[in-house]
């Protein structure tokens, strides 16, 4: 699947990601059979990569991240590097699926409805959070914090640009915002609701995201659920994993 990337698709972004994007324009053509490029370099890459391969076992924390320096062979102090602790592995997470998209976008079904399409994009995007579901909720919890939610808001916009785009939905209009929104708010109520579905292989999570995208008319304008995903009761769920010797 080749597609091109318009110009004004890009002019959506934030400004310190238009150049790169723009750039991307200039070329005759941008595939989606490949990831982007990292925006984390090498050293970053290998740290956080490895750090992620703990979090099923030590959770969102700076230990998770000390291990991964260690096993991307720095030293301990080499988690310096990251001011912002174990929120550096969340984001990098974040970051990463989301890039991660674009090689999906080449198995959708052709001619599929962009409905159909943003479905197939998200439950992808929802999957990638498998291996660390139980931990999950500790990642929403430095992600609600104060210091991290314009990085939180930002994310959740991005990802939400990326799958109306890999979807195909390119033209920028005043229904596109209000399609963006209310993406954002159906996305972040399916991870709310990963994070207690107990079913098997997430099934319940799958049916969920299914009914919102299918009463997406009716979210529509409701950006409470946002709200939600972003505060998610911040000081008690924080007090509550501290108590459980989380560090946050």
């Amino acid at each position: 699947m080749m597609t091109t990337r318009p110009l004004h698709a890009v002019l959506r972004y934030p400004t310190h990601l238009r150049s790169s994007l723009v750039w991307q324009c200039s070329r005759s053509y941008h595939s989606y059979e490949h990831e982007a490029p990292s925006p984390f370099n090498p050293t970053e890459d290998a740290i956080l990569s490895a750090a992620l391969a703990h979090v099923p076992t030590h959770g969102f924390t700076t230990t998770a991240l000390t291990h991964g320096a260690r096993d991307a062979g720095y030293l301990d102090i080499s988690t310096n590097l990251f001011p912002t602790g174990a929120f550096s592995i969340v984001n990098f997470h974040l970051v990463t699926q989301r890039l991660a998209l674009a090689k999906h976008a080449s198995s959708l079904q052709p001619h599929a409805d962009i409905t159909t399409n943003v479905r197939s994009l998200a439950l992808h995007r929802l999957h990638a959070n498998k291996p660390m579901a139980h931990r999950w909720q500790e990642a929403l919890a430095l992600l609600s914090t104060a210091r991290h939610i314009p990085t939180s808001l930002r994310e959740l916009a991005l990802l939400s640009d990326e799958l109306l785009f890999l979807a195909g939905s390119t033209t920028v209009t005043s229904a596109w915002y209000t399609n963006r929104a209310a993406l954002a708010a159906i996305y972040a109520g399916a991870e709310l609701f990963m994070t207690q579905d107990k079913s098997e292989g997430f099934a319940e999570t799958e049916e969920f995201l299914t009914r919102r995208l299918e009463e997406g008319e009716k979210v529509r304008g409701g950006l409470d659920m946002v709200g939600k995903w972003v505060g998610m009761q911040a000081g008690g769920l924080v007090d509550g994993l501290r108590s459980k010797g989380v560090w946050i």
